[in-house]
């Protein structure tokens, strides 16, 4: 809907990795260069850890959209809860190797035997373990003897291992992994983005996205966003993309600070208030307009009732009460009541729609994460 209406190309916030949305961030930067090492190096374990959305899963995109599809050979896990005799299956199917019938001793005879031929053909080979947090200690050890498949001197196989940050106190603490501590080559840890980079990266996603300008989005809008998000990138595409929706209901062209506090308190369930300027609304309210009509109706030349005293009306400008008496008065009073009353509810109609679109987004971009999540684990 956002996009439509901000004649956006793609919606720049969805919550799927896509490497054509990568910023590199100062950590990003380091992570992309001890990954860049490890590739050089060809052998061991690179292991990159992060809170969940730091954006692990599109950093390795981005860098096996740089590498030459000639010389590497890619695979990558996403992995759930894998015993070793999984993880040995999961690697073989994951590289296209056909282990059906095939006991455990069989399936690793398999994998050698593809990884040298592979070597033959000049090419390296490298497994990307994605969500590592979720294996066992005996997964990780199958992993570890797979490292040493050999040609000559040179290693057949790496692995890079992306976890949250549990994992690494895994690697870090546990005993039974000593000797994969000793072949892990290079670590990082992702941190969230500081409070610099998130207008940076908020320009950089809606670039990518055709933006021209279009919202306009305000310094106390970033600081509101850092605020809430601490920097971590999927928050950051989450508040966004409900800001954006927003944005696009209210029909404004500027997103502010107070905006984002309105749609941070909307989330979290509780009451907010915005009013979106007047000056960017499109449509004028039906109790504007009657206002404007009284104000410029002709005033009758024959000589009318001495007007009844009335209290101030704020809606009604003075010229318009001055031409507007008795009986007519009361049935504009009354007739805007209504109409004010008409928009409070058309109004909250609206706001029942958006919270109904805003779940259906949630819902689609959930299973369009899990519906590729089951098919990079297929």
């Amino acid at each position: 809907m956002y996009d439509q209406y901000y004649n956006l190309s793609s919606r720049p916030f969805q919550l799927t990795p896509d490497p054509q949305f990568y910023f590199e961030s100062a950590t990003h930067r380091k992570a992309l260069s001890y990954l860049g090492y490890g590739l050089a190096q060809g052998e061991g374990f690179i292991v990159i850890t992060g809170e969940v959305g730091a954006g692990k899963s599109t950093l390795v995109s981005h860098l096996m959209q740089s590498v030459d599809k000639a010389r590497l050979t890619a695979a990558t896990i996403v992995t759930s809860q894998l015993d070793g005799l999984d993880m040995v299956h999961m690697t073989a199917e994951s590289f296209g190797i056909d282990t059906r019938g095939l006991d455990k001793a069989a399936t690793l005879k398999s994998i050698e035997n593809f990884l040298h031929a592979e070597a033959r053909a000049g090419r390296r080979c490298l497994l990307v373990v994605d969500e590592a947090q979720n294996l066992s200690v005996d997964a990780l050890e199958e992993l570890r003897m797979l490292s040493n498949f050999q040609l000559g001197s040179s290693a057949l196989l790496q692995i890079f291992l992306l976890g949250q940050p549990e994992f690494r106190d895994l690697v870090r603490d546990a005993p039974e992994l000593e000797q994969l501590r000793q072949r892990v080559i290079a670590t990082h840890h992702l941190e969230p983005m500081d409070a610099n980079e998130v207008e940076p990266y908020i320009v950089h996603r809606l670039s990518r996205a055709g933006w021209n300008g279009r919202p306009e989005v305000t310094a106390d809008a970033y600081s509101a966003l850092f605020a809430e998000t601490a920097g971590v990138p999927r928050k950051l595409n989450t508040l966004m993309n409900r800001v954006m929706l927003m944005g696009a209901v209210e029909q404004v062209d500027k997103l502010d600070g107070r905006m984002v506090a309105a749609v941070i308190a909307d989330m979290a369930g509780k009451p907010f208030a915005y009013e979106a300027p007047m000056s960017t609304h499109a449509p004028v309210t039906e109790t504007a307009a009657v206002a404007e009509a009284v104000a410029e109706a002709p005033v009758e030349q024959e000589q009318a009732p001495a007007p009844r005293k009335v209290e101030a009306v704020a809606p009604i400008a003075p010229t318009a009460a001055a031409a507007v008496a008795g009986p007519e008065l009361d049935a504009l009073i009354a007739r805007i009541a209504t109409l004010e009353q008409r928009v409070t509810e058309q109004e909250a109609a609206l706001r029942r729609v958006l919270s109904m679109m805003i779940d259906w987004m949630d819902k689609e971009a959930r299973l369009d994460a899990r519906f590729m999540q089951n098919n990079r684990a297929a």
